[in-house]
């Protein structure tokens, strides 16, 4: 049995409910458009089926050139299909979506606007997830846009995101998953038969897709048991920060014990909203001993923790209140030395772009910051 320090594979099944999936070889993608070039080359080797579930995906550039190539693909036999959350990609015309069934490809939108439960429109579904003859996934923080994977022709400079490569009988579960999500939302029977995958390497990996209130419960008590248990380092990368009060007293007793805890944030959020109301959570964060960075590059859109360099996890969900909470999410997790030790080597590059937030310069920020930090505070179950 694998095992790293205080966590074994035997103990996170335990606690989780569910097993890894042995026999996947896998891939880090965060440089640049690697990951857009990874994902177009194994499209376009694809034989018989491509699914892929994404929270955005707009018909600029990026999603023009995928569609092109998904509707090539469906004229070749494959079939095709796209789930897309309708809040998330809301401004992408009807015309683009009936264009591609028109080329025949499944199409269907997650958690449409509803009358009857308005309420239910502000539960996303954020998951990003392709998989390719049940045998090659990809997750990660990743949307189908320009600023997600780069533009050459409007010189766009992709976010700096993480992403992982998959391949092997994880592939056939979540596709399983997918299949799963897409009979629920178009209320008919569940009649897809998961492929058996023969291995691709040695390593299991955990899906952590949460789709309902225990799953997203379940999620959370293996983020809290991941802190519980380390026992030298814990190093979080996320793009959106709203810490509840059990987050911050955990990640304290962390330190308490002898951890270093470093947290990564944008230095400047997408959402001005966001970025007021993760930095109402600081002083709190500081005085419990936390490091605090904001990456000075590209909007930092990466979800990704790694704890003691030995148990990392990687996907969709961020440290906040929504996707904790309420979002349908997806995430894989690994314990394995050398995936963490990759990852924790990107985060320390990540550093090298980074300012430390110093507690003393920071208990002396303007009182115009304070204020809106508060003011935006009040609404943190709501970004």
């Amino acid at each position: 049995m694998e095992e790293a320090h205080g966590f074994t594979i035997e103990g996170i099944e335990r606690l989780y409910g569910r097993p890894f999936i042995k026999g996947n070889s896998i891939k880090l993608l965060w440089r640049g458009t690697d990951a857009f070039r990874e994902i177009t080359g194994a499209v376009e080797a694809a034989r018989k089926l491509i699914c892929l579930q994404f929270y955005i995906y707009r018909n600029d550039e990026t999603g023009e050139e995928l569609a092109r190539l998904l509707m090539k693909k469906a004229s070749e036999g494959v079939r095709v299909y796209i789930l897309y959350d309708h809040l998330g990609s809301l401004f992408t015309p009807k015309s683009f979506w009936k264009r591609l069934r028109q080329a025949g490809i499944n199409v269907s939108a997650s958690h449409p606007f509803m009358w009857l439960d308005p309420g239910r429109y502000t539960r996303r579904d954020h998951r990003k997830l392709i998989t390719i003859d049940e045998e090659i996934a990809f997750t990660g923080g990743l949307n189908i846009a320009n600023e997600y994977w780069g533009s050459v022709m409007r010189k766009v400079r992709p976010w700096r995101d993480t992403g992982i490569l998959m391949k092997g009988p994880v592939a056939a579960d979540l596709t399983d998953r997918f299949f799963r999500t897409w009979s629920r939302l178009r209320n008919m029977p569940h009649d897809h038969i998961p492929s058996e995958v023969p291995p691709s390497g040695h390593l299991p990996v955990l899906p952590i897709f949460a789709s309902s209130r225990v799953g997203r419960k379940q999620m959370r008590r293996l983020l809290f048991y991941s802190i519980f248990h380390a026992d030298r380092e814990i190093c979080l990368t996320t793009a959106y920060l709203i810490p509840s009060r059990h987050m911050i007293r955990s990640l304290e007793n962390a330190v308490g014990r002898g951890v270093r805890v470093r947290l990564l944030v944008p230095m400047i959020s997408d959402v001005i909203a966001v970025n007021y109301a993760s930095r109402h959570f600081f002083t709190s964060l500081l005085k419990a001993g936390v490091e605090i960075y904001t990456y000075k590059g590209n909007m930092l859109h990466a979800k990704s923790y790694v704890f003691d360099r030995q148990w990392c996890i990687v996907g969709s969900a961020n440290l906040d209140y929504i996707s904790l909470r309420r979002n349908d999410e997806g995430n894989v997790g690994i314990v394995q030395e050398a995936l963490a030790e990759e990852l924790h080597n990107v985060f320390e590059e990540d550093m090298g772009n980074s300012e430390r937030i110093d507690p003393e310069q920071w208990r002396k920020r303007p009182l115009t910051d304070r204020l809106l930090e508060n003011f935006f505070a009040l609404f943190k179950r709501r970004l």
